[in-house]
């Protein structure tokens, strides 16, 4: 009796330090926890109707949108949606009674709080990722069959997609896991859920991608984008960091540090594959493992056709979101409560980071209101001019601007900026000042 009053006080201890730390994360970084993503996500969600590029589904500027008639604006809206994935994660997976422990545990690792406190599609994948994992489960056990377990996978899988194209993966490897158990009562369900989302994306692709913009497929697909030696040390690198529970983010200068901080994750993987091994997985637990390493395989490969960022944590999150609460599940059959120290442990290391690297959001925000007011730019469209996007100081200017305005588009051409409504990192720095975040 002592021993589970113990462990369910440090359930509700994770759970409120991980809502603090996902709040901490955003409001103590300097711009708010956005990228240049964030800013096309706000931009997307301000300007709907209008659609003003294809490059990513519309589900979550659709969800900034909605939340924008509650009185959020596209940022706030943004951190809300963050909030309550996180809570409806947690919130299902107790009621179902679904890997709930291993919720919690998972939650609270430094990356995925970071996921959660991101102005990124990621956090709101994280929830329907969780759906379509608990919908699987289900057909595998046998409790949803026939038309019911065709029904609800298919509308999972359509669902991913419509909030990140990667969820191709997904589809591909529901329709893999069914083909190698055709002979089973719950295969074919897979096999047809993953036409339905091979025939939607085909269908899209013809309906929205190309109505919007037909050259689409020549701007971003090319053969031989990048050499495999230069692939591979990526992979490596993404692996360790998306697979370090402690620290996700390795320095960009180099160093010594980063030994550590790969070796951790490189170290941890290694352990989790001899965990997997070791002890016999259910065929949940297989499903799991499977189609996350098929989304990261493709996520691999991929590269070398189509123009995306390096592999890491955050472009990883949803492939190994199920292998983590495999990892988890079988952890704590091994070591107990003792698995909680992981969770408790990334939490601490997280919070120094995100103290020692604080910037004032606040702050800034209130400061580039200012400015943007006084130049007459809180409204309509909002130009940013920097000689290219490498120039991550003026990039995290226009990030921050994004917070504000969502109407804001990055220019690289010079003759801009006679505009009287583009702007440059000297014309903002030369009225106000921002407090900096010396880590990023």
């Amino acid at each position: 009796m002592r021993n589970r009053t113990q462990e369910k006080l440090l359930k509700i201890s994770i759970f409120i330090l991980t809502l603090v730390m996902i709040v901490l994360r955003f409001l103590l970084n300097e711009k708010g926890r956005t990228n240049p993503d964030s800013i096309r996500f706000m931009r997307t969600s301000k300007l709907f109707p209008e659609i003003d590029n294809t490059t990513t589904p519309l589900g979550y500027p659709l969800s900034l949108k909605f939340f924008t008639f509650f009185g959020f604006d596209e940022f706030w809206a943004s951190k809300l949606i963050g909030i309550l994935a996180y809570l409806f994660i947690i919130i299902f997976a107790w009621k179902k009674k679904f890997y709930f422990k291993e919720t919690l545990l998972l939650g609270g690792i430094f990356s995925f709080v970071s996921i959660f406190s991101y102005t990124m599609s990621e956090s709101l994948i994280l929830p329907f990722m969780f759906l379509f994992l608990y919908v699987s489960r289900q057909i595998i056990i046998g409790e949803f069959k026939g038309f019911k377990a065709f029904l609800y996978l298919s509308l999972s899988l359509l669902a991913l997609y419509n909030i990140r194209y990667p969820a191709l993966f997904i589809i591909g490897g529901v329709f893999l896991f069914g083909i190698l158990n055709y002979r089973k009562s719950h295969g074919k369900s897979f096999i047809y859920s993953s036409f339905v989302g091979f025939a939607y994306i085909v269908l899209y692709k013809f309906l929205f991608i190309d109505y919007f913009n037909d050259d689409y497929i020549d701007e971003f697909l090319e053969i031989g984008l990048h050499p495999t030696s230069k692939l591979l040390i990526e992979l490596v690198q993404g692996m360790a960091t998306t697979f370090n529970p402690f620290i996700h983010i390795a320095n960009p200068a180099g160093g010594i540090i980063n030994f550590g901080i790969y070796g951790i994750g490189l170290l941890n993987i290694l352990l989790m594959c001899f965990i997997f091994i070791k002890n016999k997985l259910s065929e949940t637990e297989r499903f799991f493992v499977f189609v996350g390493s098929i989304g990261i395989i493709c996520s691999f490969f991929i590269q070398y056709f189509y123009s995306v960022n390096p592999i890491d944590y955050r472009l990883m999150a949803p492939f190994s979101f199920p292998i983590w609460l495999v990892y988890f599940k079988k952890m704590y059959q091994i070591f107990g409560k003792l698995t909680y120290g992981i969770t408790i442990l990334s939490l601490m290391t997280g919070f120094v980071f995100t103290w020692l690297s604080r910037g004032n959001y606040l702050e800034n925000r209130r400061e580039i209101t200012k400015f943007l007011n006084s130049e007459k730019l809180e409204e309509g469209r909002v130009y940013f001019f920097m000689e290219d996007d490498k120039m991550l100081d003026k990039m995290q200017i226009a990030e921050l601007i994004s917070t504000v305005n969502p109407n804001v588009k990055v220019t690289f051409n010079p003759k801009d900026t006679i505009r009287r409504n583009t702007l440059t990192k000297f014309k903002v720095l030369r009225k106000i000042k921002i407090d900096e975040n010396k880590y990023q």
